[in-house]
């Protein structure tokens, strides 16, 4: 099928124009003109949230699985025309695109499989002891509530599965929970299109309208309005520190503060141990590069920092990483805002006293080139902002005189995503004392392989303190990202006539 944008906004099953429109600055292609988001686009969209929220809460896991698999049925219909412009908006190459779509619909269908299974719920039945000395104990049983409309905020880097039908829409929609898109302005169309998927499979299922909206962005009052609506409960987003923590700060100064599942970034340090740098410091160095500059470095969980004793083998590897690198073609990024903010942090990574420039590639206005550079750990440990994010192809190769050394630059990081060790066996004793700082500074711990690649699973956790994410006991991939949207509720003494059908079926 073939698709040309309309431009409008999708508010509880009506396509609704604005007043004012932007338009789209796309990689390749045409660009086209999108409405402009309001505060009043939003207070429909968020009452329609609201008064759709007792009818889908109380449908059952059935009938939401049924929901969560006919998106992912109407999203794999529209394939071709959602590569199509997903590649025009971004850049990104089709196979990216392609595999994205399968991640969307992937996890769309195991979060249907999971709320089937009814695990999620976390029912907990205390049996009444009334005979117990020297008081009763009441009948007590617990059960997961959806907590209410959720706001969430599509990305920048995954316009498929962190966007509109993404990891934090399909966990909202799996809990019960309404859910309201902003969606993001690099990629518009493809929002667009995915949201006529997702609007399609609401008619399909029988939903109210309010179950599903897309608000277009072009607006930062938009996002603003949606955090501080009273009927938003919840907020998903995925982005950059500064605009997280503004947003966050917004539901946490409300009358009725809300949660902020934000997830802001991080520099995923890898750590390297001596015996397994001079077993194999030469592949790592070269499987590095290709996770350096993986989709133009614009992953979360991009491995930006390599710490690592120095000494001839630390040499070996920054060569072997720069000769890697210097054969990385400058590639597209996704907006030029984020092309121009890269330059910028490329800029201040070399002005930073102690720190210097192995690699600096050319690019062109809105590509990115492999930058690295390398710096003692004493450089690091004085500087702070060497260890904050620079979205793109940016490594820092950061050099340790002993395991002393290393443990310090381990303690001194803050909240990450990812952190890597890669160890031989004869680095046991010390990837042990690293292991003890690390699992407190990480959402996920890894040994010998490199982070890019994240698992939509049940043991997945994306998150971290932070600032990798502003909630470190939430994921936003992986089923345990359902709980985020749920609350505990429980009830004492009532009838089972009386109780939710899941938990009086429970024993």
């Amino acid at each position: 099928m073939t698709f040309t944008p309309h431009g409008r906004h999708l508010i509880a099953g009506e396509w609704v124009a604005g007043d004012a429109t932007f338009p789209s600055a796309p990689a390749t292609g045409p660009a086209h003109a999108f409405a402009v988001g309001t505060p009043a686009d939003v207070r429909q969209a968020c009452a329609a949230a609201a008064a759709a929220f007792p009818a889908y809460a109380a449908t059952s896991r059935a009938e939401r699985a049924a929901f969560l698999n006919t998106i992912a049925d109407e999203i794999e219909a529209r394939a071709e025309a959602i590569t199509a412009i997903g590649t025009s908006e971004t850049g990104l190459p089709a196979a990216r695109l392609t595999g994205e779509r399968g991640r969307t619909t992937g996890q769309l269908r195991l979060f249907a499989r999971h709320i089937l299974d009814g695990a999620y719920l976390d029912r907990r039945h205390d049996a009444a002891l009334p005979d117990r000395q020297p008081l009763p104990r009441p009948d007590l049983r617990l059960m997961q509530l959806p907590v209410g409309p959720v706001a969430v905020f599509g990305a920048s880097n995954f316009p498929l599965a962190f966007s509109t039908a993404g990891g934090d829409t399909a966990a909202a929609l799996a809990a019960g929970c309404p859910v309201v898109v902003k969606g993001h302005s690099a990629h518009p169309g493809t929002g667009e299109i995915i949201a006529g998927a997702v609007d399609a499979a609401r008619r399909r299922c029988g939903l109210p309208g309010g179950v599903f909206s897309l608000i277009q962005g072009g607006n930062r009052a938009v996002g603003e309005s949606l955090v501080t609506d009273p009927a938003i409960r919840a907020v998903g987003f995925t982005g950059s520190l500064g605009g997280g923590r503004a947003l966050f700060n917004l539901c946490a100064a409300r009358p009725d503060p809300i949660p902020f599942f934000g997830e802001l970034g991080s520099v995923n340090p890898m750590f390297l141990l001596p015996q397994a740098l001079a077993a194999r410091g030469e592949a790592i160095a070269t499987g590095w590069a290709a996770s350096l500059t993986m989709g133009a470095g614009q992953f979360c969980t991009n491995p930006g920092v390599a710490v690592l004793p120095a000494g001839p083998e630390a040499d070996a590897f920054a060569a072997t990483a720069t000769a890697a690198l210097s054969a990385v073609a400058a590639q597209t990024m996704l907006t030029d805002g984020i092309a121009a903010a890269y330059r910028q942090g490329c800029g201040r990574i070399g002005a930073t006293p102690g720190v210097s420039s192995l690699l600096a590639g050319p690019a062109g206005p809105r590509q990115a080139a492999p930058h690295l550079f390398r710096t003692p750990a004493a450089a690091w440990l004085a500087d702070d902002g060497l260890s904050e994010e620079v979205f793109g192809p940016l490594g820092i190769i950061v050099t340790v005189t002993d395991a002393t050394e290393m443990l310090a630059v381990a303690n001194s990081l803050h909240g990450q995503l990812t952190c890597t060790l890669h160890l031989d066996d004869a680095d046991a004793d010390t990837g042990r004392a690293l292991l003890q700082v690390l699992q407190h500074k990480a959402g996920r711990v890894l040994a010998n392989g490199f982070p890019t690649g994240v698992e939509v699973a049940d043991s997945m956790v994306h998150g971290g303190p932070y600032p990798a994410s502003t909630n470190f006991g939430a994921t936003s991939v992986g089923t345990l990202s359902i709980r985020r949207f749920l609350r505990p509720v429980c009830y004492q003494n009532l009838p089972d006539s009386l109780l939710p059908e899941d938990l009086a079926a429970f024993p």
